[in-house]
């Protein structure tokens, strides 16, 4: 099915979008203030400098598929849906310059005052969860003085695109991931869409914006970490390719989902210990890697978030499920619940604890001699009587059921999957999620 569409702003994304729906047979009228922007694609050449797109924008102005105006009344009334693809750069104090959206919600809104069918705008522009809502959604209603829901849709379609593979990126993306307060108004994003390889997710306005920001971040995140891990291996005279070559070739743990869910912090035997050796060592070498440095610190900050989630509830008989780092192990080394657990004791709470998989009488080894000379008095907190729930570690929701009643508070640290989660608690709430 074949949508007559406008794109407003012609930069990196405006361009990309508007020449790949009209590669892809739609009617595509680009729209930009800056007229030598127009004056290239509506004669048949690339804004921009990126592959494919010299060939593209030839082929789409060849069979009239593609335009470029500076007006937007023509553009708003000849099309169906308008996609908004502005900058929204930062200002001196990183907050996000919203000006070019909110003057394009503007233009539009004008311009639908005297359309008399139905329109979707679509927004793909950079911003924070809650603009489309707040910003977006009543400046257009205030300029046309049409119904959001009624006359109009606004939708949220994040972008996915690298410089340089920008078109390649669009063909054939990651994921298409599309956003509305209704998903009925996604009818047309879908037939725009439908030909496009990769899962496809509707979801919320707020959640498809936030998810473009998580993207990102992570980008930025595995660039530090690639970095810092490669300055640490050529000062120590290591071969930083064959470290990385290895490492990446896991797509089971290291380059995969795993531990990407929210849920408590981290602990036992490994991360701590050698998070800590890497950064000593790192400072023995002179080297500043605050990335690395800071992962110990935003750890003990969740445990603090979980210390703030119990003081809340105002009451100071507090039952922990779990103790061990992680569920099946009887590991209490560097167990984020100990932390947890002694803090708690500190603030002068009532704390008992169930773990199936640690007692006294079973524990052995460095275990036993961790609980015995670092912390004993958590020893003796082990019970069966529970009264406020913890839930510290993953495990099964008729265990966890036959020990909690409607009465009680549950505080899950773990991110239990929601099939496992007790029925109906009269209070249950996680740290970040």
């Amino acid at each position: 099915m074949s949508l007559s569409i406008s794109v407003f702003g012609l930069g990196y994304v405006g361009s990309v979008t508007a020449t790949c729906f009209a590669h892809m047979g739609h009617r595509v009228t680009g729209v930009d203030v800056n007229k030598a922007k127009v004056d290239m694609m509506a004669s048949g050449r690339s804004p921009i400098i990126e592959a494919r797109m010299d060939e593209l924008v030839a082929q789409g102005r060849a069979s009239c598929r593609l335009h470029a105006t500076t007006g937007a009344a023509v553009a708003i009334q000849e099309s169906e849906v308008s996609f908004v693809c502005v900058g929204t750069p930062s200002l001196r104090s990183g907050k996000l310059d919203l000006t070019h959206v909110e003057r394009v919600a503007a233009e539009i809104g004008a311009v639908l005052k005297d359309k008399n069918s139905y329109h979707l705008i679509v927004l793909r522009s950079t911003v924070l969860p809650g603009t489309t809502e707040s910003l977006m959604i009543p400046t257009v209603e205030k300029a046309s003085g049409r119904k959001f829901g009624r006359d109009f849709a606004v939708c949220y379609n994040p972008e996915f695109m690298r410089e340089g593979s920008a078109v390649a990126d669009f063909l054939e993306p990651p994921y298409t991931v599309l956003g509305a307060q209704d998903l009925s108004q996604l009818v047309p994003l879908r037939d725009l869409y439908h030909s496009t390889p990769g899962p496809k997710y509707e979801t919320s306005i707020s959640v498809a914006e936030m998810v473009k920001y998580v993207s990102n971040a992570f980008h930025a995140l595995k660039v530090g970490f690639a970095n810092e891990i490669g300055t640490f291996c050529k000062t120590l005279g290591i071969d930083t390719e064959a470290v990385s070559r290895i490492f990446t070739s896991d797509t089971k743990l290291n380059i995969s989902p795993a531990y990407l869910s929210p849920g408590f912090a981290f602990g036992g035997s490994c991360l701590p210990k050698d998070l800590r050796a890497l950064t000593h060592k790192a400072k023995e070498l002179d080297l500043n890697l605050p990335l690395l440095e800071t992962i110990l610190h935003s750890n003990s900050e969740h445990v603090d978030r979980a210390v703030d989630a119990v003081l809340k509830t105002n009451k100071k008989k507090i039952s922990v499920l779990g103790l061990s780092f992680k569920v099946g192990t009887d590991d209490l080394r560097e167990s984020p619940q100990v932390q947890l657990i002694k803090r708690l004791l500190g603030e002068g709470h009532q704390v008992r604890v169930w773990d199936k998989d640690v007692s006294l009488g079973r524990l052995a080894g460095s275990n036993r001699q961790y609980i015995e000379e670092v912390i004993p008095h958590i020893g003796s907190l082990l019970s069966t009587d529970l009264e406020v729930i913890i839930i510290g570690t993953k495990m099964d929701k008729n265990e966890i059921s036959r020990r909690v009643t409607q009465s009680q508070t549950i505080i899950d640290l773990v991110n239990l999957d929601p099939s496992r989660r007790p029925h109906s608690p009269a209070s249950y709430q996680g740290i970040c999620w």
